[in-house]
């Protein structure tokens, strides 16, 4: 069985696959090499990309590295994006990107607490006096938690990405990245802490979403349609099947990730849900409803980030690329196997 097979490609792929000359196509994601790019790195690693007749290079980004403005400057064809208030900025600023798959279904962003401080309850964060949240988190997110949950600006100190105070502080919280400070935090302070996703809660954006031009969906769809299925099939044999290759390619990139730290980022993408919930349990990775970007952003006009009519969500993103089941197939397989081969 040949790979386009065995990986559950689409048939207009399988019978394409292979022939003739690849189209060179480049992706940028947002911060170094991680986990939470893992997908993407799968499917370069093995050749899924390639099998779809694309030849893609990946761009990593970094603390001093922007790689936003390439994308509408026609440097690169495709963006990783953190989450959807990106692309109303986009949309607010007539910047001519449109988004085309959602890989998140769940934004990672959470707030930390240590344990037994009782911060078990999402709703007994608001009343800690401290929490740690960095500036740029203070205008996006941190408006919603006020407006919708009731928390209070007296709580705020920076975070500078330092977990050192928080930890000397049991009754503090913290915002990060579900896949990423938890771990920091049960390495440097020897115990698990409570971790609240803000998605759970009803910070319902999308998150690394896929953006590219306009002119590309318009002009090149052919394209757009197998970057797209690469990275749905990447994401799921990255979750289900066997991530070393993608992780050997990310070391590679990113030498101080270490493979505990991949393995413990991987195992909470599954457990959170953050890949494989809602929708794309039915439609597939990478799913996208505008329904649901349209609720998402009635929630930031009510913090205040947007006024009404200031973004016309119908721009945002396009439905075509996505919700087609693509993938499903192959996770229920990688999941039987799983339980096939493992001890009864």
């Amino acid at each position: 069985m040949g790979l386009a097979s065995s990986i559950g490609m689409p048939a207009w792929a399988q019978s394409t696959a292979g022939g003739g000359g690849l189209v060179k196509v480049s992706f940028a994601t947002n911060w170094k090499a991680q986990a939470a790019h893992g997908g993407f790195y799968q499917a370069i690693a093995d050749g899924t990309y390639r099998q779809l007749g694309l030849d893609v290079t990946l761009i990593q980004g970094g603390p001093a590295v922007n790689n936003r403005p390439l994308l509408p400057a026609g440097r690169i064809d495709f963006l990783m994006t953190g989450n959807l208030l990106h692309s109303f900025d986009n949309v607010r600023n007539q910047v001519p990107t449109v988004v085309v798959a959602a890989l998140f279904q769940k934004d990672p962003q959470a707030l930390m607490a240590h344990p037994g401080q009782g911060y078990e309850d999402f709703a007994a964060l608001k009343r800690a006096p401290v929490a740690f949240v960095a500036k740029d988190a203070q205008f996006t997110w941190w408006a919603w938690l006020k407006a919708v949950h009731g928390f209070r600006d007296e709580q705020l100190k920076p975070y500078n990405y330092n977990l050192a105070p928080w930890l000397s502080n049991p009754k503090s919280i913290q915002q990060g990245y579900a896949v990423a400070e938890p771990i920091y935090a049960q390495r440097q302070g020897g115990f698990k802490p409570v971790v609240h996703l803000l998605a759970d809660h009803g910070f319902s954006t999308y998150s690394t979403v896929i953006e590219t031009r306009k002119d590309m969906v318009a002009k090149r769809p052919d394209v757009v349609q197998k970057f797209v299925d690469g990275s749905i099939l990447g994401w799921t044999q990255y979750l289900h099947g066997d991530p070393r290759a993608a992780n050997v390619l990310m070391r590679r990139d990113n030498p101080d990730m270490g493979e505990d730290e991949l393995a413990a980022s991987r195992q909470r993408l599954l457990s959170d849900g953050i890949v494989e919930s809602g929708d794309a349990l039915k439609l597939g990775v990478g799913s996208l409803k505008r329904e649901r970007a349209a609720h998402f952003l009635e929630q930031m006009i009510k913090a205040g980030l947007y006024k009404p009519g200031q973004v016309d969500v119908s721009a945002v993103l396009v439905e075509d690329f996505v919700n087609r089941g693509l993938g499903l197939d192959v996770r229920r397989r990688l999941l039987d196997a799983r339980r096939t081969s493992s001890p009864s």
